[in-house]
């Protein structure tokens, strides 16, 4: 799998697992911590997440502006993780669970995000500068792939370990989990819950004895769920700790770019003519204006400021990156921008499997299981089967002998194992939401080789797709998986028919019914289609920046990359907002019409995207 590959790619993707491992956590629980610990609505919290993930990549940008400038990609990298080590330590310290408290994970978040900022960017700046030796060059693709995959291994636990924590948690305090319960706590303690009876069962069943004091309870539950999810960010700092022990000893693999590629950017500023060698007034009155234009259009298009600000802040870049490159940069400038604005689409879309998809898993899928289903929902019977699977595919493969007696060994011995816990396993088995986010990072790491294999043998008779060309099917195949949850949603009762406004103009609420549950392989179903549609779009566009950016724009370019796709993660909040005002199948609708938009527009400046490539 590496052969051909430089050692360093092996030190970019396990220093990356930490990262990887506190982002899946964050995807798996931030809104549902939020919600739980402070009493948010969705649209809430929805806006706090929306925030967190833009200022994760748009913090990038400084971070790219900061490394291009001194060149020490590899110091500022360094910083980025202690820094977000810092973050969620923060995120950690278990506090009372009221609104008072909020303020401490806002600072948090954005510690963690300002890290992020140092470090996502530049590495991935990093892994292209490896490929840009010519001896590296015709594995680029590839080699983001492999990245791309290992990355998410350490990312694949996260959603397990973070629920395994909070379930530990919760019963040291004496009680069992149930997602449906502080949303009716937090509304039990407002006054604004109608099922009494509901919450009455749910409240004995998870203490396991009958609850006589609902409000002392409520609140018990309440703190212990939180603090449960607090503890579960402890393990994501110690993932990071990892992360940063592995980089410090090992980052001399690396490229290292600080003085070599000072002389030559000197030398090629030279050659510029005057006005691109600085940034001129002109070009920094010209963006600032087009920035502050934009803000106040949103602004009063959307009665949201700092979204106006977020868009403002990307035209503002793409303005300012056009005055200050050269007539021969602009056509690669202007490619790169193109894509930068499809992504916006994609990752508004995609991301919801952390926000929107997540609300969908806790309330609309089934929380009990039986005994073969919830073989996916347990870290060890799922690693059993995967490990049962890898040995058949090793059997039935042309391979070595060795490889075939080892793949047969792996088949019935991890067959059986799983076996083995399907049997344990009782008729009904309650299951998890945040597990869900598990399934996409599984995926990635099953599904890299083959879609890998099948580049190569198009490779080979000449008919793989241009990286463009990728980017584009990734766009239809990520509309796909959201017809996928929009079928599934059809008949459900919609989350604004469970409000209504009672006799003294209070709004209640009632937690949704088990007729309007579904199975969680609707779910699994959207996550691997949407899975396919990520290894199509994400790593090609890594690569693609990596590829047509101009070398002295290099961290930049990634940076205006992750850019694009905080604007992208910005507009996530239009999920949370309409969750409880559309039907649900006119919610997913939004963003199987978004994606098929954007593949059509990519498909329509292919040529030039191409052209860029050459």
């Amino acid at each position: 799998m590496l052969k051909g590959h430089p050692k360093g790619l092996l030190v970019a993707f396990f220093s990356n697992m930490g990262e990887r491992f506190g982002f899946y956590t964050m995807m798996a629980i931030l809104v549902l911590f939020l919600q739980a610990k402070y009493g948010l609505s969705e649209s809430q919290a929805g806006e706090y997440y929306s925030w967190f993930y833009f200022g994760i990549y748009a913090l990038a940008l400084i971070g790219g502006i900061v490394a291009d400038a001194t060149r020490k990609y590899k110091s500022v990298i360094l910083f980025g993780i202690i820094i977000m080590f810092a973050g969620y330590v923060l995120m950690a310290y278990p506090t009372e669970a009221n609104k008072s408290f909020l303020w401490i994970s806002v600072i948090a978040l954005f510690t963690i995000a300002f890290g992020n900022g140092l470090f996502k960017g530049n590495l991935q700046a990093v892994v292209g500068q490896m490929y840009d030796d010519p001896k590296y060059s015709s594995v680029r693709d590839t080699a983001f792939m492999i990245f791309y995959m290992g990355i998410n291994i350490g990312a694949f636990f996260a959603p397990f370990v973070a629920t395994g924590v909070r379930n530990w948690f919760l019963k040291t305090q004496g009680f069992a989990h149930d997602g449906s319960l502080p949303a009716m706590c937090h509304a039990f303690n407002r006054g604004e819950l109608s099922d009494m009876s509901t919450f009455q069962e749910l409240a004995n069943k998870v203490s396991g004895t009958v609850v006589t004091d609902l409000s002392a309870f409520a609140q018990e539950y309440i703190d212990a769920f939180a603090k449960g999810y607090n503890y579960a960010f402890g393990i994501a700092a110690g993932a990071m700790v990892i992360s940063l022990l592995v980089y410090v000893f090992f980052n001399k693999l690396l490229p290292s770019v600080s003085k070599e590629a000072a002389g030559v950017k000197d030398e090629a500023n030279k050659a510029l003519p005057k006005s691109n060698q600085t940034t001129s007034p002109i070009a920094l009155l010209l963006a600032g204006g087009l920035m502050i234009t934009t803000s106040v259009i949103f602004y009063f298009l959307m009665n949201d400021v700092l979204l106006g600000a977020a868009v403002g802040l990307f035209v503002g870049f793409v303005a300012w990156i056009f005055q200050i490159s050269t007539k021969e940069e602009r056509p690669r400038v202007t490619s790169l921008m193109l894509v930068f604005f499809v992504v916006i689409f994609f990752w508004m879309s995609f991301h919801q499997n952390g926000l929107t998809l997540t609300f969908f898993a806790r309330d609309y899928t089934v929380k009990t299981v039986d005994s073969f289903t919830n073989i996916f929902f347990n870290l060890e019977s799922i690693l059993a089967f995967i490990g049962a699977v890898v040995g058949f595919f090793l059997l039935v493969t042309p391979r070595k002998m060795t490889q075939r007696i080892v793949g047969l060994a792996m088949f019935l011995g991890l067959g059986y194992l799983t076996y083995y816990f399907i049997s344990g396993y009782s008729e009904v088995n309650a299951i998890e939401p945040e597990v869900f986010q598990s399934f996409n990072p599984l995926f990635i790491v099953a599904l890299t080789f083959p879609v890998m294999g099948v580049f190569a043998w198009l490779r080979k008779k000449n008919l793989e797709p241009s990286t463009p060309k990728k980017i584009g099917i990734g766009m239809i195949i990520a509309a796909l998986g959201f017809v996928i949850v929009f079928v599934a949603s059809l008949n459900l009762v919609s989350p604004h028919e469970l409000q209504f406004v009672d006799v003294d103009g209070v709004t209640k609420y009632n937690p949704v019914p088990d007729s309007s549950r579904v199975m969680p392989y609707w779910l699994i179903s959207s996550y691997l289609v949407l899975t396919i549609a990520e290894l199509f779009l994400s790593p090609m566009g890594l690569s693609f920046v990596s590829k047509v950016a101009p070398s002295r724009f290099q961290g930049l370019m990634q940076g205006g990359w992750l850019l694009a796709t905080a604007v992208g993660n910005k507009f996530l909040f239009i999920g949370s907002e309409f969750w409880g005002r559309l039907d649900l199948w006119q919610l997913w609708s939004i963003f199987i019409v978004c994606c098929l938009l954007s593949a059509v527009f990519i498909f329509s400046i292919m040529k030039r995207l191409e052209k860029a490539t050459n």
